[in-house]
């Protein structure tokens, strides 16, 4: 129990882990459990997810506060629009003209009536940004990364993925069969020892990596996994959703960064990150993009992407490669944010990106300390068990490009405060 009386974030978590893991005679057993658990926190106001936006993204944002249901400005700290183009009037113009021309929806799949030329143009354009052949759109980041593994491993091949990739990676695995190996975060002896002992020449071998780790913000050393599965015969797949526009000299991601362009073989970007809308792509050669048109089912089997967020992807684009000073803007706000909160004493890993973990340790204290950021009028996300270990729980901080300086030293002095508070600082 908590000091207040009420169920810890620990034994509520570990109450639900063992309806979830443990099976029953009745499948909504766990159902049952989670709604009682979720009515807990609602009735305590512990329950801070889905909160309700009431306008567009932005570094301060409007929303509705969770307890008092009062409409609020936010300083935004949880959005993955980095440079803010959800909210760019251009994009917004782009989506508008495209919805009174194409209409709202695509009305169909790719290969049969749902391919405008607005999407042909897009392919093209992403392909050209990532350096390769041909470049295919799909309706999510995660339908893209498990379209694609399912579609090019089988039962019997082989899967080698960084323990921290993201859980849409592990998925694909699962649905295509292939026997899945995970090496240490970003160890390459790891990787190496793992490599020496599935390659062979009877089945594929795919080494996947996240290129910017979504929980921790660092990045994959992708130069040197490339070399290793190139001495062992293995193709490479590369998530770069958190690294387009972000990462690299000119924005161009983990391959870029790294200077090997060009040269992975299978390279996965989201539209709903940087570029502020929904969607992804999967670049690589002409061959592969061809394939998986007709053998990724999540692509086959799914209607496009509205021509609205086709160009206004279009038109993000565009300004990500010809406003290099937003990018500018976001790094300095990042690095701002990264040296204050270390000069204050907490625990940031070892961040790359604009993701900037705040790591708590105890799931009580974490959500307490959230709950109090809300009611101080700053808004950032809450990882905690499953999605990190229990020790490792923490605020995960996302920069924006336009956010004030006042609004990040107030940010910096809130944390600051509630941190010694609760016994994180000294």
């Amino acid at each position: 129990m908590s000091e207040s009386g009420q169920p810890s974030a620990n034994t509520m978590s570990q109450a639900w882990m063992q309806s979830y893991e443990q099976p029953g005679p009745d499948l909504f057993s766990k159902v049952h459990v989670f709604a009682s658990l979720a009515a807990q926190e609602r009735k305590t106001g512990l329950l801070c997810f889905h909160q309700q936006l009431l306008s567009a993204h932005a570094p301060q944002t409007l929303m509705l506060e969770g307890s008092t249901l009062q409409q609020r400005k936010m300083i935004m700290l949880g959005s993955n629009s980095y440079l803010g183009l959800t909210a760019d009037p251009r994009v917004i113009e782009a989506s508008v003209a495209a919805a009174r021309k194409y209409g709202y929806g695509a009305g169909s799949v790719p290969l049969y009536a749902g391919t405008t030329d607005l999407h042909v143009e897009l392919e093209r354009r992403l392909a050209q940004w990532y350096r390769c052949e041909a470049a295919i759109i799909f309706p999510t980041g995660y339908a893209a990364n498990t379209g694609t593994i399912s579609a090019l491993l089988r039962p019997g091949d082989v899967a080698v993925n960084d323990l921290f990739d993201h859980a849409s990676i592990y998925d694909g695995c699962r649905l295509s069969g292939a026997t899945t190996h995970s090496f240490a975060h970003r160890n390459m002896r790891h990787l190496k020892r793992i490599l020496s002992t599935v390659a062979g020449k009877d089945h594929g071998t795919l080494v996947i990596t996240d290129g910017v780790f979504s929980m921790e913000g660092d990045v994959a050393p992708l130069d040197e996994i490339l070399n290793l599965a190139r001495e062992y015969g293995a193709r490479v797949m590369l998530d770069d959703a958190h690294a387009l526009g972000i990462i690299g000299p000119n924005g161009r991601g983990t391959a870029e960064l790294y200077g090997v362009e060009g040269q992975v073989d299978v390279t996965m970007g989201t539209l709903s990150k940087c570029l502020g809308g929904i969607g992804a792509c999967v670049a690589g050669s002409s061959e592969l993009v061809e394939y998986l048109r007709f053998y990724a089912r999540s692509y086959f089997f799914s209607a496009s992407i509205p021509p609205p967020a086709v160009a206004g992807a279009l038109a993000a684009l565009d300004i990500l490669q010809n406003e290099p000073h937003l990018r500018q803007d976001l790094w300095q706000s990042v690095r701002y944010m990264a040296e204050g909160l270390k000069a204050i004493g907490f625990d940031i890993g070892q961040t790359q990106s604009a993701i900037i973990p705040v790591i708590i340790g105890d799931e009580d204290k974490l959500k307490a300390i959230l709950l109090e950021l809300l009611e101080a009028g700053i808004f950032m996300n809450y990882v905690a068990f499953p999605a990190v270990p229990k020790q490792r729980c923490r605020l995960r901080m996302s920069m924006m490009s336009g956010h004030k300086r006042q609004d990040l030293d107030y940010v910096l002095e809130t944390l600051g405060r509630l941190g010694r508070k609760h016994g994180i600082l000294q």
